[in-house]
């Protein structure tokens, strides 16, 4: 296991470390610098980060920050927001053709609740109503493995009255070719990740290298179906292999779309844009930022030395 791997690992560990989290949360510094990669708290910092993106001709898709909800209020709480940031984006002309859109994480909106099931798919339906009433689209995410049933069992019966809701999928897990051919269907969207949690041998890759691999894979299968496929990399080797796989599919620009972080390589995301690929920024706001930042620079070691240089210059 080479020196990226390791470090990656360190980062899962230090995700689930509530005292260090309470330390790097309290720290003025670390604040200062997350506005990079978080825009705030408040629904305001969401549309008004979507709205600076369109002036480059960036789409968004926005995550309300939390997850693992334990209580039935609180699962109702963030759904109430996801309809609330929907209203005010559709009233800001932000949401026509899925110009911006919401991705939701199940555990959330209630997936861990006693009758979880038929919770999250509640507020899920609720949120879906009111993207589609906005004219734009939502996202499942995908969370750790466990989970992965549930979540594409919501898939299917949300998309009962909504085929156009997209799920997330990562390649770091073993089952997730299978999972591509099956969802690679007409009309259905899916973004393919690397994945961001800290997962057991037996069901995850644990080398980058075999991460890569998986995730090459799975995109030529998406690529080569039907669906929309959603290629959410950093990686400039994965955005060429991805063109390229397009390009071989004999793909319109408009069948297909790269996602990059909000605050990761801004400038190639303006670059993919300018030369006309659809290109989609992931924008997490909220409170909850700690475990979202630790995985996504986990998912990609070189973020987290942009952050820890930030800090440094920030200090």
């Amino acid at each position: 296991m080479g020196p990226a791997d390791l470090l990656r690992k360190s980062l899962l560990t230090l995700a689930a470390d509530d005292r260090l989290r309470d330390l790097v949360e309290r720290a003025p510094v670390s604040r200062t610098v997350v506005r990079r990669y978080v825009p705030g708290a408040y629904d305001s910092d969401a549309v008004g980060a979507v709205a600076q993106l369109r002036a480059t001709n960036r789409l968004a898709t926005i995550d309300f920050l939390g997850e693992d909800t334990s209580e039935l209020a609180q699962a109702s709480a963030v759904t109430t927001a996801y309809v609330r940031l929907l209203d005010l984006l559709a009233a800001e002309n932000l949401t026509a053709s899925g110009q911006a859109e919401v991705s939701v994480k199940l555990s959330a909106i209630g997936q861990y609740l006693p009758d979880g099931h038929d919770i999250a798919l509640a507020n899920a339906r609720t949120i879906c109503a009111a993207a589609e009433r906005s004219g734009t689209t939502v996202t499942l995410d995908m969370e750790d493995h466990t989970t992965t049933d549930a979540t594409l069992a919501t898939l299917r019966e949300l998309r009962v009255d909504y085929p156009w809701v997209g799920v997330a999928v990562q390649a770091y897990l073993r089952r997730t070719e299978a999972d591509c051919a099956e969802l690679a269907s007409s009309g259905s969207r899916v973004r393919l990740c690397k994945g961001a949690y800290r997962e057991p041998e037996s069901v995850a890759f644990q080398a980058m290298e075999d991460v890569n691999k998986s995730y090459v894979r799975c995109l030529r299968v998406l690529m080569q179906g039907p669906g929309y496929p959603m290629v959410a990399t950093h990686d400039p080797r994965l955005v060429d292999i991805a063109t390229a796989l397009a390009r071989g599919a004999e793909r319109d620009p408009d069948s297909f779309e790269f996602q990059m972080l909000y605050g990761v390589r801004p400038d190639e995301q303006r670059r993919l844009a300018d030369r006309g690929h659809r290109m989609r920024v992931y924008i997490p706001y909220g409170e909850e930022w700690y475990g979202y930042l630790m995985r996504r620079m986990a998912e990609r070691p070189a973020n987290a030395m942009l952050f820890v240089r930030s800090l440094i210059s920030r200090g």
